[in-house]
């Protein structure tokens, strides 16, 4: 299993964000892994142990939104952080059109 997961709610219906592109890349832009969000807005992204040190994750949010015909402040929103270790990341993403929360999940 990658050692990286992410789940999308979109808090505007209280649903899963079915079919947002995401992107984890190093803080230089490498791409590491790329994939899109299931039925349940999870996915799993990235080889079993991910590299120390800065990454970021992205969701293609304006794309989300527009298919939904939804306008939207954010085309995309980028999490950055910090790999100090080999352990499993969780990065859930709390969505509507002009905000957005995240933390680090289990």
């Amino acid at each position: 299993m990658p050692h990286l997961t992410t789940h999308v709610l979109d808090a505007t219906s209280g649903t899963p964000a079915t079919g947002i592109g995401l992107t984890l890349r190093t803080a230089a832009g490498d791409v590491i892994a790329s994939g899109t969000t299931d039925a349940d807005g999870r996915a799993a992204l990235g080889p079993d142990v991910l590299p120390r040190g800065d990454l970021e994750l992205r969701f293609a949010t304006g794309a989300f939104f527009a298919a939904a015909g939804v306008p939207t402040f954010h085309p995309s929103v980028t999490v950055a952080f910090t790999v100090t270790g080999t352990e499993h990341l969780h990065v859930p993403l709390l969505l509507s059109p002009f905000a957005y929360s995240t933390y680090r999940g289990s």
